[in-house]
């Protein structure tokens, strides 16, 4: 999984540029071609999230616009919903079976959101769930009785209609941070504590291994302007999160 952070422009509710979206489009186009392409999703800037803290039995929500804190994810679970009360409904579900933790909510954008074409009449409303790591994740996974309850809630999100695709994250200690300035790249190698940056979006692939990873994620880089942060996740298979 690459990992884009949030940008400025995003975040100020303004669309990509056309150029740079028929950019990312013809080489997106390119990996989906030749089947390195598996999934990807772009995230509104943070005034359409919601962060869900869960302590001691209590959850607490929070709107945004709001800045990073605590942005390194173990889990992902596209949510399709018709509303965000709908969405935040199945997350606070999600995140009692954790019990301590935090999840959050980011509304997916959709073709009408970035200039592509007009919204249609009563237009879906995708979430991407969020789950964010934490010692127990990042040192090997949640207890059989999580991990159990988390099953049997996604079968439920599936038979409602509501749940579109979950990605698993490998812990951290396998993973890369690519920072770019100026096209210039320095990566750092995991386990990270910590992100501060909000994720902006995320593109799955299947690639050989590291090196043509990186060789992808400088054209990645580019396109998006030459100066940003990407992090470079393993995805579990079906067999490894069974």
């Amino acid at each position: 999984m690459i990992m884009h952070k949030n940008d400025p422009q995003t975040e100020a509710g303004q669309p990509p540029p056309m150029e740079l979206v028929t950019k990312m489009g013809a080489f997106i186009g390119e990996y989906a071609k030749s089947g390195r392409f598996v999934d990807g999703a772009g995230l509104s800037g943070s005034k359409s999230r919601t962060r869900l803290l869960f302590r001691d039995g209590r959850c607490t929500v929070k709107h945004g616009p709001y800045q990073g804190e605590h942005e390194l994810p173990s889990a992902m679970l596209q949510l399709k919903v018709e509303t965000r009360e709908q969405a935040i409904g199945w997350a606070e579900r999600y995140g009692k079976i954790l019990g301590n933790g935090e999840i959050e909510l980011g509304k997916v954008n959709e073709p009408w959101d970035i200039g592509l074409m007009p919204p249609p009449e009563n237009p879906p409303l995708q979430f991407l769930l969020i789950e964010k790591a934490d010692e127990v994740t990042e040192s090997g996974g949640r207890s059989a009785k999580q991990k159990a309850d988390l099953t049997r809630l996604k079968s439920e999100m599936t038979k409602a209609g509501v749940l579109v695709k979950t990605l698993q994250l490998k812990p951290s200690n396998q993973a890369k941070r690519l920072v770019f300035t100026n096209n210039d790249m320095r990566a750092i190698d995991g386990p990270f504590a910590e992100s501060k940056e909000l994720l902006g979006g995320f593109a799955v692939m299947d690639l050989s291994g590291m090196d043509e990873t990186i060789a992808m994620c400088r054209r990645y880089a580019e396109i998006l302007g030459g100066t940003l942060e990407i992090d470079v996740r393993l995805v579990e298979t079906d067999d490894e999160a069974a």
